[in-house]
């Protein structure tokens, strides 16, 4: 059966849960970006093989956290703000990671709707799941090594391009401010820092926030109960990630998808609590909650972590 917002909730509930923040929105927003600032800054005091590697690699933790904020905007649950929902989640979120707002949300907008069905436009990220080890192994490698990276970058280069030719594409101009803001980060970097500094942005961008975002995919939907069932619970999954997770793959409650589907206009910030809530009325008794993204990848390979719980 279908889950719907007032089977278990009433009006005031409802109120509660999805009440917009300023105060957290711009907390995490901050928190965000002061790490981000502070992941660039300890390689450039610090320069070692060592300092770069930790950089690149926990550097994609923040981009998706960056992500989840343009997500946020891009549903109105971020600031109460419209203006600020849209300022923030373009230029201080959708951009710094190559992306655009109103691209992203119109097909997002889809998903949403689409979500269980043989519609969904996002289909083709987790469908095929679960695969051979062998088949995600080489996607890891294809991630780590740039190859997906390049591909993205390609697609953004080549979007951007459009804005100066007669037949413009519908992406040209959302990619060339894309690029604009990139510029301006470089330069925002060259004055705090050093201009090299930005390499390590794009070198994450490029590999290991390809592969965060993989699994970011894969955790949501891929391999679950029914993937073409209406009811979330069946065709959507939440993860309740190990502590240290939360710092590469699961920022700012992204692992929370499966009460995000549930309902959608609840603000980030408040999806821990929509989880608790549903959890104690017992929406979840037949639901298998996922404990860390290594029992994620396990079913995504075509192992089944719950079924000890489930027989």
């Amino acid at each position: 059966m279908t889950m719907k917002i007032n089977d278990y909730f009433s009006k005031d509930e409802i109120q509660a849960l999805t009440k917009r923040d300023n105060g957290r929105a711009l907390w995490m927003l901050l928190c965000n970006w002061i790490a981000i600032f502070a992941l660039l800054l300890i390689p450039f005091i610090w320069t070692n093989p060592l300092t770069i590697l930790l950089s690149v690699i926990l550097l994609a933790g923040r981009q998706l956290g960056l992500a989840v904020v343009m997500h946020e905007c891009g549903h109105r649950s971020f600031f109460t703000s419209n203006a600020a929902n849209r300022f923030v989640g373009q230029w201080l979120a959708a951009a710094p990671i190559f992306n655009n707002l109103d691209v992203f949300f119109s097909g997002h907008r889809e998903h949403h709707k689409l979500a269980g069905t043989h519609q969904d436009p996002d289909l083709g990220n987790y469908e095929r799941y679960p695969v051979a080890t062998d088949s995600f192994k080489r996607k890891v490698v294809r991630d780590l090594s740039g190859q997906t990276g390049i591909k993205f970058m390609a697609f953004v280069l080549t979007s951007a391009a459009g804005v100066f030719k007669k037949d413009k594409r519908d992406s040209a101009k959302p990619m060339a401010q894309a690029l604009f803001a990139q510029l301006v980060f470089v330069l925002v970097l060259s004055v705090l820092m050093a201009p090299w500094v930005y390499l390590l942005w794009l070198a994450s961008i490029m590999t290991s926030f390809m592969l965060v975002i993989r699994i970011r995919q894969v955790a949501e939907h891929a391999a679950t109960p029914n993937l073409y069932d209406s009811d979330p619970r069946n065709n959507t999954r939440t993860v309740i990630p190990i502590w240290w997770e939360r710092f590469v793959i699961a920022p700012n409650y992204v692992n929370y998808h499966l009460e995000h589907h549930f309902m959608a206009a609840v603000p980030c910030y408040r999806l821990k609590k929509l989880h608790q809530k549903l959890k104690s009325m017992g929406v979840y008794d037949e639901t298998y909650i996922y404990r860390g993204y290594g029992e994620v990848i396990e079913r995504a390979m075509g192992g089944n972590p719950g079924a000890a719980l489930t027989t």
